[in-house]
């Protein structure tokens, strides 16, 4: 009897000792953490401090100066609440690399504006991207080294979305807007990049990349290429407005393997896409041996070589600034009058352009009925209503 006692006695105080973070469950059910001025955590490196794997940081719009965090979680959701949130470093970084640093997997950002991120070695990004995979959307990034800079991660996919880059370069050539290293994939759509300074507008050197819909354009700046896909890969340039400025510091506007074609695939796709060379020469696509591209439906506009290298090329045609809505305010869509319209080769399913830019950084559903138009916009006519 007396033994049945004490461990009835044991059973019943087992229970009465226990907390709610000794239930897995619970401990790790996901939170919502609110930041603001106004707010128990008044800026974001507060939530990066005590926020865990699966949370959601929701960061009250307005403008947090000289506040830079590291971010360990996986599964993290940091988002702009009320409108974007600014952070601005203001002579701040995190590890010597960045306004925020992500060493977390599957992290997800979404109206979050980065300025102004300088560090010692002149590379210094809004985003310093060290986990595996990342989505950005709604996002700007401006006025930084790097407006994002990833690592070599060979499982990571990378997606920017409906963001804009802009004036982001140190000015000696190795930063960009956009910096992504080896990479599984890179997909970048309904963004607008602008302004580089000295570095290319994009650079990839993922093992696919896909840029659809999207408006590249140098202004008066002294940007270099407007893409670089310096190792090769699978890719895909379709349903760009890509225009290089008087003032780029290379002729080139799409270059593919100048640095050697190391990735597994080497073929290219590049599909109605607007090419605007403002230069006095250029080439709107460089290409080394060994390459597969495929050239569809580009327009181009201004002086220059369609292709430096061999290339299949087929209904891609030059014209002019009169069959485009309004080219000095970078609108390409066409007038009914352009001889773009429903001169359009056939494009194997796959490698099609299935989406356009809408400014100031969107994108909507590419038209599909009827012949395709060259170039970057769909003609919606009323045959297609």
């Amino acid at each position: 009897m007396r033994a049945l006692v004490l461990a009835t006695a044991v059973l019943v105080a087992a229970p009465a000792a226990a907390t709610a973070y000794d239930d897995p469950s619970r401990a790790q059910a996901p939170r919502t953490w609110h930041v603001g001025p106004d707010r128990e955590l008044r800026v974001p490196s507060a939530a990066a401090a005590v926020a865990r794997d699966g949370d959601t940081v929701l960061i009250d719009a307005g403008t947090y100066s000289g506040d830079v965090a590291t971010w360990t979680q996986d599964d993290l959701t940091l988002r702009g609440h009320g409108g974007r949130a600014h952070l601005r470093a203001d002579g701040d970084d995190a590890q010597g690399k960045a306004i925020w640093v992500i060493a977390g997997d599957r992290t997800t950002v979404d109206r979050i504006e980065l300025s102004g991120a300088q560090v010692p070695d002149r590379n210094g990004a809004g985003i310093r991207q060290e986990g595996t995979g990342l989505t950005v959307i709604r996002s700007w990034f401006h006025d930084n080294e790097n407006g994002i800079l990833t690592g070599a991660d060979p499982g990571s996919d990378i997606l920017v979305e409906r963001s804009r880059f802009f004036r982001n370069g140190f000015g000696d050539g190795y930063s960009h807007n956009l910096y992504v290293g080896a990479v599984r994939s890179l997909t970048v759509r309904g963004s607008w990049f602008g302004g580089a300074d000295t570095g290319h507008e994009i650079k990839s050197r993922a093992a696919r990349t896909t840029i659809v819909g999207n408006r590249i354009s140098d202004g008066d700046s002294t940007a270099s290429y407007s893409i670089d896909l310096p190792n090769g890969g699978r890719s895909l340039v379709a349903g760009n407005v890509i225009v290089q400025g008087a003032r780029s510091q290379n002729p080139t506007l799409v270059s593919y393997g100048a640095e050697g074609l190391t990735n597994t695939s080497r073929t290219l796709w590049v599909v109605n896409n607007t090419f605007v060379n403002q230069r006095t020469t250029g080439v709107l696509v460089a290409l080394p041996d060994g390459a597969r591209a495929h050239l569809r439906n580009n327009l181009l506009v201004g002086p220059g070589d369609l292709v430096a290298g061999t290339a299949s090329a087929r209904a891609n045609r030059r014209v002019g600034l009169g069959g485009f809505v309004a080219p000095g305010r970078d609108d390409y869509r066409l007038r009914p009058s352009s001889p773009a319209v429903d001169r359009g080769a056939r494009v194997p399913t796959r490698w099609r352009a299935r989406w356009e830019y809408v400014a100031p950084a969107g994108l909507v559903r590419r038209a599909t009925l009827g012949r395709t138009d060259l170039g970057a916009h769909e003609l919606r006519r009323a045959r297609l209503s």
